[in-house]
């Protein structure tokens, strides 16, 4: 095994490219791995910090037809884009989705999707055979049981994966708070999706900007 660490291992969002797959109510309505609104707002929280770094963005789907579409909360982050809708159970298998990540002209391939152990383990599988560095964003994805989600982690992992959470993800695309133009945007993020962390942050701002009361004299 090629062991992941060193800087270079990081993600940086200009080598980065995100994939979306098959986040729609059919997948959701089994996914038992995971609280199911979680699963919604890990997935927007991630989809946001990609926009907000410029990280190209996927969006695809299986058989919308009888599937149902891609979340709306995802679709409204990238308004107008094209979703890809497949045949594919493998999304690494379906063409029109590889060319347009090829096209991004990146090689740091980020995978989240629903279900783990059969829609993100089969194109994670295969891209890291053909030579992708993959990270598999473990918190934005489902399985169809708790065991499912952790087999397919391990699966994926002895094949070569790196596994990381949406908030792990976003806070290595920005490494420096000194990155002021992405510093301000990913707060917001955090804020609206981040939980504790968001409304801490929240507090901390009204404490610092709340008048330290005067003593009497």
């Amino acid at each position: 095994m090629t062991f992941r660490n060193g800087l270079d291992s990081l993600l940086r969002p200009e080598d980065s490219v995100l994939v979306l797959i098959d986040h729609q109510p059919y997948q959701l309505a089994n996914v038992n791995s995971h609280e199911p609104m979680m699963v919604i707002n890990n997935t927007v929280g991630l989809a946001k910090a990609a926009k907000a770094f410029g990280v190209p963005t996927i969006l695809t789907t299986v058989i919308a037809e009888r599937g149902g579409n891609l979340f709306p909360q995802i679709a409204d982050v990238f308004p107008g884009q094209e979703i890809i809708d497949r045949t594919f159970i493998n999304t690494w298998e379906d063409k029109t989705t590889v060319d347009a990540v090829k096209a991004t002209g990146r090689k740091q391939l980020i995978i989240a999707g629903l279900w783990t152990e059969v829609c993100v383990a089969m194109p994670t599988i295969q891209a890291l055979g053909e030579g992708w560095d993959v990270t598999v964003v473990t918190d934005a994805s489902g399985g169809t049981s708790v065991e499912a989600h952790e087999v397919a982690i391990h699966r994926m992992i002895a094949a070569g994966a790196n596994m990381m959470t949406w908030l792990a993800v976003a806070s290595e695309w920005q490494r420096d708070w000194a990155r002021m133009d992405t510093a301000v945007k990913i707060t917001d993020v955090v804020v609206q999706h981040a939980g504790g962390s968001g409304i801490a942050y929240l507090w901390e701002q009204q404490l610092l900007n709340t008048p330290v009361p005067s003593t009497a004299g």
